[in-house]
């Protein structure tokens, strides 16, 4: 491959030989010259230039510079990356999926490119090669792809200490310029942060049930519901779809990017909610007493504890100095949301996810549940195989029923934290199966041979990736919904 930079105006490009050999055939053709011709005049054989035009040997820069003159054209013309006609432009296209790994598969001889070809042929081949790629990626598309992207992005976001200080930045920048001077982010300046990014709210009761909101782009509209689902703060959806609207990302192509997206505009959503500034004077006077607690951060910004539990592990690394590690498990023990960057070991499956795995029965995240007090904060030591963790936890409610919320820490940091006094303590082996996975023997004795339980599995456990850009949800009922509530001559 021909290095770009020695290219004039193609720095950052680097050509490919295909494209290159299509565009020095096409100006030779121009000039009048046959192969012989050309080859001749920059003293190389016919075979030479042929597999030059055909994109199968790479060439020197001398040598183009040669081609170049001898075509009468400059070098910086004959390095374009545009191919020079349309019809060339489709000939590389069919090239390239010619010689791909899905093209081989199919076990079929390549079209050869002859000029009796017409450009409708070309196109058919590649539309159906194009849907047979649409097919292949709906396929792979299985939780699988979703586990393993999930855990990608847990690991980057390990590495970062869950802090993104480019969202911080523009959150301080959007609640600037609304006026807020510190303090909860009230719903009429959440309003008026969307009047100011050129959005009107529109609350109705048909959302389509797929969606928390729906944007309008094209007539600045924001439908929100009238009625909010159980324990959802209400500026909550609406901070979301402005974080989607400012952070500009485009359409996800993949599992990773939408989830990418997603945790973008949810931390966005909860920057504006508990600005770093006012969250971090707060949380280091607090350290300073050494008397942390997320129930407090979430009663000074009035947001939910999910929220205060997940801005603390934001902040609590950067600004505090302080490893953590957070936590949604379901009454059933079933773990759905995990975060760590102080050594704790989740449960994971063969893939590192940790979606859908089950949390040691010893942990305070499903002890919290055998907790008769709803109201007092749960806290308990748990000695584990990388260490002694102290843990926060408490239960919440939500459409899904109920789940615990915990933040821990290692036992070297919960000297700064409110309820280190606690006296309970487990233990857990967790993954030895002995450690609570494992019946108790005389249970196993009695039982094993003669119980057959119906496993309740959800619906979605083995189905591939939709169709639609945004995994879960109905792009005709959102697209119906729009056509109803545009505005009249819209």
């Amino acid at each position: 491959m021909l290095d770009s930079t020695h290219a004039p105006g193609h720095a950052e490009e680097v050509l490919d030989t295909l494209t290159l050999g299509r565009r020095i055939r096409q100006l030779r053709t121009d000039a009048g010259l046959t192969l012989a011709e050309l080859g001749e005049r920059i003293g190389v054989a016919t075979s030479h230039v042929s597999v030059l035009e055909n994109g199968k040997r790479e060439a020197k820069l001398g040598e183009l510079q040669s081609i170049a003159r001898s075509l009468g054209v400059g070098l910086e013309q004959l390095l374009s990356s545009e191919p020079v006609t349309g019809r060339a432009a489709l000939e590389i296209a069919l090239a390239r999926v010619q010689e791909g790994p899905l093209f081989a598969s199919l076990g079929i001889p390549p079209l050869p490119l002859r000029k009796s070809l017409s450009d409708e042929a070309i196109r058919t081949v590649l539309a159906l090669h194009a849907e047979l790629e649409r097919v292949h990626r709906e396929r792979a598309a299985t939780p699988e792809e979703a586990r393993r992207a999930n855990a990608a992005l847990r690991g980057e976001m390990r590495a970062r200490g869950n802090y993104f200080g480019e969202l911080e930045q523009i959150a301080a920048g959007l609640l600037t310029k609304v006026g807020h001077t510190g303090g909860p982010l009230s719903q009429r300046l959440a309003a008026e942060l969307a009047a100011h990014l050129g959005f009107s709210l529109h609350y109705v009761t048909d959302l389509p049930p797929s969606t928390r909101s729906v944007t309008d782009l094209e007539n600045g509209r924001i439908y929100l519901p009238v009625q909010n689902a159980a324990g959802r703060d209400p500026r909550t959806n609406l901070l979301q779809a402005l974080a989607g609207h400012v952070l500009e990302r485009p359409e996800p192509r993949s599992y990773g990017e939408f989830l990418q997206q997603r945790v973008e505009s949810n931390y966005l959503a909860a920057a504006l909610l508990v600005p770093e500034a006012d969250a971090v004077s707060f949380l280091q006077a607090a350290k300073r007493e050494r008397s942390l607690a997320v129930e407090d951060l979430r009663d000074r910004f009035a947001v939910s504890y999910e929220t205060a539990a997940h801005r603390f592990t934001n902040l609590a690394t950067e600004h505090l100095g302080i490893p953590v590690h957070f936590l949604k498990v379901s009454s059933a023990g079933v773990l759905s949301k995990a975060y760590e960057n102080d050594s704790v070991r989740f449960p994971t499956d063969v893939l590192g996810a940790v979606e859908g795995q089950l949390v040691c029965r010893k942990w305070s995240a499903r002890q919290v549940f055998e907790e008769p007090d709803r109201f007092s904060p749960f806290h308990q030591y748990t000695d584990k195989p990388t260490g002694t963790y102290w843990c926060t936890s408490r239960i919440e409610s939500g459409s899904a029923g109920e789940f615990s919320i915990s933040v821990g820490t290692p036992f070297a940091h919960v000297k700064w934290f409110r309820g280190r006094e606690t006296t309970r303590r487990g233990e857990s082996t967790c993954p030895d199966p002995a450690c609570c996975q494992d019946a108790p023997p005389q249970l196993a004795a009695r039982w094993a041979g003669a119980a057959r339980p119906q496993a309740r599995i959800n619906s979605s456990l083995l189905a591939a990736l939709p169709r639609e850009t945004f995994p879960g949800v109905d792009s005709t009922d959102v697209y119906a919904f729009l056509e109803r509530h545009a505005p009249a001559g819209a």
